[in-house]
């Protein structure tokens, strides 16, 4: 990499690559041995004045890695850094080098922000089957629904501009979510019963409310569900409802085959997509796709931007997606698969673990659970089958398993930080 590094003409940009390449090695190294000692670290994380003089860039990293790591004192920890690899370098790379370009005079700084932007929305569009999208990255994951619900309020509301919330009272917009979704996204819910969900739109309606946006999941990873989105997309299109989805299922996009309650998800209005995750790298943002006609409004929403450090959000996603490359991406996304289907043939095998899930064959997500007790013979987690259990031992009996689903958890993601893997209570 260095002999390459070399024949870059601008020596800033080799000098920013290389000097990444260094840090990186330096706290990879500065962990090896820190794992070697089994664990014992230097305490430099006290707050103390600023040196005068200065510090050089080893004692700096040092002060870094130990804060990564924290005190003797704390649990042991397994930060990722020894697993981001090349590719990862390159994301991180990314934002390094968007402040160097921010650098750059204004008109060739719209030109490459430009081009970044461009190229990496037709990129994504391609690859998981959303044609002609637009697209807005952004760091809080959340934050791309905000700005779609934004976008639905001022499609619908034609005096929102003028007026703000108060047009809001005479007709009260209503966002629909599924049952699956995430906690915390809003009140009204959507059930999978397709008829029911009718149902409250109607009522809503008589109601003179204004069914706004319906936000559906391929794949959550809370639960692995994946809504009826075909449905729910001719529902959407029936009532003029705005259908957003998202979901970890949306990742197989990109493959050949696509069950065909994900591959409708193609059709929606927009969807938020965690390619970071997906594809195993760090500290690249999370990308909303969506469709409309009118830049006005998405500029009025923030789904669009003039200001060049917003279109360089997409810079480390821009430089991983090449790196990695189509065949890249697709044999990464197609791998998390097949993992989750070898670790659902495993778990099918113990008798004492529900498969909670199955309903999508190449779904990156599998959701199970401990229904009881192991037997006796383990010597950590011991079997206590009482009938007629009274409240309290059930309550301990939830417990064990609960430990035993964080046992399987941990156990299950040692080997690779690329597959998210939760842990769900019992008590379901």
């Amino acid at each position: 990499m260095d002999a390459s590094l070399e024949k870059i003409a601008d020596p800033t940009l080799a000098e920013m690559g290389k000097n990444l390449k260094e840090a990186m090695k330096m706290l990879e190294d500065s962990q090896r041995r820190t794992e070697e000692e089994n664990g014992k670290l230097i305490s430099g994380d006290i707050p103390g004045p600023l040196q005068g003089s200065g510090q050089d860039m080893v004692s700096i990293l040092q002060l870094v890695q130990n804060l990564m790591h924290g005190d003797e004192d704390e649990e042991p920890q397994s930060p990722r850094i020894q697993n981001i690899g090349e590719q990862g370098h390159m994301a991180l790379l990314g934002h390094s080098l968007g402040a160097y370009i921010s650098t750059l005079d204004k008109e060739k700084l719209r030109k490459l922000t430009t081009r970044i932007l461009s190229d990496t929305t037709l990129w994504l569009c391609r690859i998981f089957r959303y044609e002609n999208g637009c697209a807005y990255f952004h760091e809080e994951e959340r934050e791309g629904l905000a700005k779609i619900c934004r976008l639905a309020i001022h499609s619908r509301y034609e005096d929102f501009v003028v007026d703000g919330f108060s047009v809001l009272y005479n007709k009260k917009p209503v966002i629909y979510l599924s049952a699956a979704a995430r906690p915390g996204l809003g009140q009204y819910l959507c059930n999978q019963d397709v008829a029911f969900l009718e149902k409250l739109i109607k009522d809503d309606i008589e109601r003179g409310r204004l069914p706004l946006l319906l936000v559906a999941n391929a794949g959550t990873a809370a639960v692995g569900h994946t809504d009826k989105i075909g449905r729910l997309k001719e529902l959407c299109e029936q009532y003029g409802i705005w259908l957003h989805v998202e979901g970890v299922n949306l990742a197989t996009l990109a493959l050949g085959y696509v069950s065909s309650s994900v591959l409708a998800a193609t059709k929606c209005d927009s969807m938020t997509m965690t390619p970071g995750p997906w594809l195993g790298l760090p500290a690249v943002p999370a990308v909303t796709l969506y469709k409309h006609d009118d830049p006005a409004l998405t500029l009025i929403a923030g789904l669009t931007s003039n200001k060049p450090a917003d279109k360089l959000r997409a810079l480390p996603l821009w430089l991983s997606l090449q790196y990695l490359g189509l065949d890249g991406i697709v044999e990464r996304i197609k791998h998390a698969c097949q993992l989750s289907q070898r670790l659902q043939g495993s778990l099918k095998k113990v008798n004492y673990i529900n498969i909670l899930v199955e309903d999508e064959l190449s779904s990156p997500v599998v959701v199970f659970r401990f229904f009881q007790e192991l037997p006796g013979s383990d010597p950590v987690f011991k079997a206590v089958p009482v009938p007629n259990m009274t409240p309290s031992a059930v309550g301990r009996e939830r417990h064990s398993c609960d430990a035993l689903n964080r046992w399987v958890r941990m156990a299950v993601a040692r080997p690779s930080f690329q597959v998210p893997v939760h842990h769900h209570p019992t008590c379901w």
